[in-house]
């Protein structure tokens, strides 16, 4: 697939700003589309600025050229190999809620739209693990059971994570409808290389802190990792993928850890000893991933 063009949309955002230079060492061309430039100036991405809760700005910038080079060429812009959409409010409490909800959902819908539409087969959206309900849940909300896997019926009560669940259905929807591969990745707390060693002393310190995260997280170059097997693997139509590193952020073993820390939740089956409670069973079984940023690599808690 290295050789092949991407749309990454909201490229200049957390995830994509580490995805994206992970996806261009594996020689895919990126562009980005987002309202902001990409904040590195030499990572040689070019981005274009647009609204994607605009359909007309939706279909155009999926059929746009990828830097001004291409006018030397000798064919007009067409549509890219791939889509990955992280374009997004990132969270609750950025704007109000029918914002959140308008923009999240409207600018997923017109990019799987205007993808499919113009051939596109391999479409990557950022879902989140929002959606199993405790993140943004009002009060202290205890899961449904360990460990979360995307088979559980979720059934969250904010507005993020409800926006993320209508951006599942309708990939599920037009998956069907054009034949396509629509992998909706349930990303975890999104962790940059700068924050292990600012952040993870007092998550280890204060357990309650993760609650909402489930104890998991997502290296940030990983979740690049991520996206390329994705695009990679072809013929599964639509899928939802847990998208986390493989293990909980605590010093005591999994089962042991969640039997004091929420020992109201049922344990549905054997856990790894260190296995996150966010599971990403699904994504190395049937993706192949493979974590490089354990969080240990960059924080030791018994120094």
């Amino acid at each position: 697939m290295s050789g092949k063009r991407i749309a990454f949309t909201g490229g200049s955002g957390k995830a994509g700003r580490s995805a994206i230079p992970y996806l261009i060492q594996q020689g895919y061309e990126v562009l980005n589309i987002d309202l902001t430039p990409f904040p590195d100036p030499d990572a040689g991405v070019f981005t274009l600025k647009a609204d994607l809760t605009d359909s007309g700005q939706c279909f155009n910038a999926l059929t746009s050229h990828y830097g001004f080079a291409d006018y030397e060429g000798p064919h007009n812009a067409g549509p890219p190999d791939a889509v990955v959409h992280f374009a997004a409010y990132a969270r609750n409490m950025l704007v109000p809620d029918n914002e959140c909800f308008r923009g999240n959902v409207t600018s997923t819908y017109n990019v799987i739209e205007a993808a499919c539409k113009l051939g596109v087969k391999k479409i990557i959206i950022a879902s989140s693990e929002t959606t199993y309900e405790v993140c943004f849940g009002q009060g202290d909300l205890d899961y449904t059971s360990f460990p979360l896997d995307e088979d559980a019926d979720v059934n969250p009560m904010d507005t993020y994570a409800i926006s993320k669940l209508v951006g599942e259905r309708c990939a599920r929807g037009f998956a069907r409808r054009f034949d396509a591969d629509i992998y909706a990745l349930r990303i975890g707390n999104v962790v940059e290389p700068h924050e292990y060693e600012r952040d993870f002393p007092k998550y280890i310190a204060d357990p309650k802190l993760r609650k909402r995260n489930a104890w998991s997280y997502i290296d940030a170059r990983d979740l690049g990792q991520i996206c390329d097997l994705g695009i990679q693997k072809d013929g599964l139509g639509f899928q939802v993928f847990n998208a986390t590193n493989d293990t909980i952020t605590a010093t005591v073993p999994t089962r042991q850890f969640l039997e004091k820390w929420c020992p109201n939740t049922p344990i549905t089956r054997d856990l790894g000893e260190w296995e996150a409670p966010l599971s990403n069973k699904k994504i190395r079984d049937v993706l192949g991933f493979k974590e490089n940023h354990n969080w240990r690599k960059y924080y030791n808690p018994e120094q």
